[in-house]
């Protein structure tokens, strides 16, 4: 059995897509996009604009095309704005689509520290950005993963800044922890070839700076930040719709891929108990279904946006 769980980026798509030609190992020069930091973030036009954010020490790239009502869509852990192109081209059809890489990944700039609250960090970042210059446009929140976890407790820390909430696969009040004893030496390994498939990515829109060492404490933290995530749901106000995988950790019919998909269903359960007016939407994939079935989930969202719509009219 081979697990394919990872709290961000499955294992088996650490060599996923990976059509960019490898540049040499190392990080590279924080992107300034076309105009830098002076590229402003008007009404989407059809075109893609790009532009940074420096905060907090690190310079996070930012993408912003299409036309429609805004939305922000976060990456997860191990996943870039690149990775999600797909999912963000779809979505701009009749979106106003803001997508951005979280430090240490993809074109954003490292640091000397990874955790779940300077990743909220970045992400309050954009939504500060956006709101300055377009203070009346509460956007929807897409996350993926641990962008699910941070769209959560972005909502819950601000109220009104969000109109509505869309969790992909993330974000999910799961009963057990799952970094576990019995799990952690396979998880071990498969973060430790991960974080060294990572280095061929250097210097691309795909690159990942973080080590297998720091993969691991982070999803171990993610473990505990969804021990009390309920108590950030009861302070959201806002429309909520999750789209869940059903096999999350991979087709094994036994073994730790059985317990964790089990632990994952049973989250998703526990959340539409506490929180009723959750909307849950279950696809037929695991963790990878961001990249593997990006059409799907962007019929999801349209059909949660009518629903939503309907509900609120």
């Amino acid at each position: 059995m081979r697990l394919t769980l990872t709290q961000g980026q499955p294992l088996s798509m650490v060599g996923m897509d990976k059509r960019s030609s490898a540049k040499a190992a190392g990080s590279r020069k924080p992107y300034d996009g076309h105009g830098g930091d002076g590229e402003r973030t008007g009404r989407g036009d059809g075109t893609t604009r790009r532009f940074t954010i420096r905060h907090d020490g690190v310079v996070i790239p930012v993408s912003r095309g299409g036309q429609g009502r805004l939305m922000v869509l976060c990456p997860g852990l191990n996943s870039t704005q690149a990775d999600l192109h797909e999912l963000a081209g779809l979505l701009r059809r009749d979106h106003d689509v803001v997508t951005f890489d979280l430090r240490g990944h993809g074109l954003a700039s490292g640091a000397d520290r990874y955790s779940f609250e300077a990743f909220l960090s970045d992400l309050a970042a954009v939504m500060g950005e956006l709101g300055r210059v377009e203070p009346d446009a509460a956007p929807v929140l897409v996350g993926y993963s641990l962008g699910a976890d941070l769209a959560v407790h972005y909502a819950a820390e601000h109220p009104g800044a969000v109109a509505w909430l869309v969790l992909i696969d993330g974000a999910n009040p799961v009963p057990e922890p799952f970094v576990t004893e019995a799990v952690l030496p396979e998880l071990r390994a498969m973060w430790e070839d991960m974080a060294m498939r990572q280095e061929a990515q250097r210097g691309t829109a795909r690159q990942v700076l973080l080590t297998a060492q720091e993969i691991l404490d982070l999803n171990i933290e993610i473990d505990e930040v969804r021990s009390g995530i309920l108590d950030r749901y009861r302070e959201i106000d806002r429309p909520i719709s999750m789209i869940v995988s059903t096999s999350m950790a991979g087709d094994g019919a036994e073994g730790h891929a059985l317990r964790l998909n089990q632990n994952w269903r049973a989250g998703a359960e526990r959340l539409v108990r506490e929180r009723p007016g959750v909307t849950v939407f279950r696809l037929d994939a695991d963790h990878r279904l961001v990249f593997t079935r990006a059409p799907e989930i962007a019929r999801i969202i349209r059909s949660a946006r009518d629903l939503v719509g309907r509900a609120t009219a």
